[in-house]
């Protein structure tokens, strides 16, 4: 792959007095001015901030340490071991289904279906185990339930020409009514002990819920800063028909990242039922708009190709704290709630207002 990282000196084309016949004017190519040594430090110097160490994610980042600074002291039971794995799980699955999210939101799209995806995938999973399925198949098959109805959004995207907001609206009720009519609305219990230690279970002290999402995290993050296609999602976003004119796939890569974020809530379908024990047909509600949130307080977009994995992580964990927090803290439901609003509110207001500035001085 190119590296993008470094780049020769441009030449530049300036009209000068010096046609080729000598007469009129005409073009010269001339090399740029360079400065001296002098004159760059005679400039003056920028101050370097945290936006330009951490990137859009800098914001998410301070909010994250100031809650965590203000539980710390405020509760002395925030930083218990206990306490702190508790958080882990909860963020862990909600981190994993925001990354997903995310993919979809870099494109300028959105996936509503996420939260019934997951429910779905938890609960077949469940009664694939009950019915005597070993452990390993029946979650390939839950993970590919997710894949396969992520799979039918790009597909409703790209080829049927639905907005995302409705094609996914649609596999929303459609994942919800299926897992609802399958169960019978009821609870699958009965799931094998060995099963549920994939989610309950530790690896030297730490959760590995934790581990999971980690993982899920740092290749995702890779994908999208050191592949060809997270460039090439990153310019879908920013301009469907620029870049189908630049030779990128554009349906392959929304059907992508459609499947990718199935793919993904399948996968927290199927820990969520790990660490509850049982298939849950009613589980997932609300995930979607969870991790929405998620993405846009850690820094995304929803116009797309602006966001990166690491600040949907970080959206994701915000929100885990806040909520681990308020119940530790014994504050409303309802009250946190707000705040999450308002917080979600401060972090578009934040980027539209970096745009303009961005727009103005460039």
């Amino acid at each position: 792959m190119p590296k993008l990282i470094w780049r020769e000196p441009i030449v530049t084309t300036t009209i000068t007095n010096k046609p080729p016949g000598g007469e009129g004017p005409g073009l010269e190519t001339v090399p740029r001015a360079r400065l001296s040594p002098e004159q760059q430090a005679a400039l003056p110097r920028r101050v370097i901030t945290l936006g330009d160490i951490a990137g859009r994610e800098s914001g998410g980042l301070v909010v994250l340490l100031v809650a965590i600074g203000a539980l710390t002291l405020a509760s002395d039971e925030f930083l218990t071991g206990n306490n702190l794995a508790n958080l882990a799980r909860q963020v862990a699955i909600f981190g994993i289904i925001a990354v997903g999210q995310l993919l979809v939101i870099l494109t300028a799209g959105i996936d509503l279906s996420v939260g019934s995806i997951l429910g779905l995938s938890g609960a077949s999973t469940a009664q694939f185990l009950v019915a005597g399925m070993p452990i390993l198949p029946a979650i390939l098959l839950g993970v590919g339930i997710g894949t396969g109805l992520g799979i039918v959004n790009g597909l409703l995207v790209t080829r049927a020409l639905l907005p995302p907001f409705i094609a996914t609206l649609g596999m929303l009720g459609i994942a919800r009514g299926i897992v609802l009519v399958t169960t019978d609305a009821q609870t699958i219990q009965g799931v094998p002990e060995a099963f549920q230690v994939i989610a309950n279970g530790t690896v030297l002290g730490i959760p590995n819920l934790l581990i999971i999402a980690a993982v899920v995290t740092a290749v995702m993050w890779f994908v999208l800063t050191r592949t060809v296609f997270g460039r090439y999602i990153y310019a879908v976003g920013s301009n469907p028909e620029s870049a189908r004119l630049a030779g990128v796939p554009v349906r392959m890569v929304t059907v992508s990242v459609y499947m990718i974020s199935g793919l993904l809530a399948g996968l927290g379908g199927v820990l969520l039922a790990s660490r509850l024990g049982a298939g849950i047909p009613t589980a997932g509600t609300g995930f979607e708009l969870n991790a929405i949130a998620a993405c846009v307080i850690g820094g995304a977009s929803l116009f797309g190709a602006k966001g990166s994995a690491i600040g949907a992580a970080t959206g994701a964990l915000i929100m885990g704290v806040l909520n681990n927090g308020g119940n530790l803290l014994a504050i409303n439901a309802f009250y946190l709630q707000i705040a999450i609003g308002v917080l979600i509110l401060v972090a578009v207001g934040f980027d539209q207002l970096n745009t303009r500035r961005s727009a103005t001085s460039g």
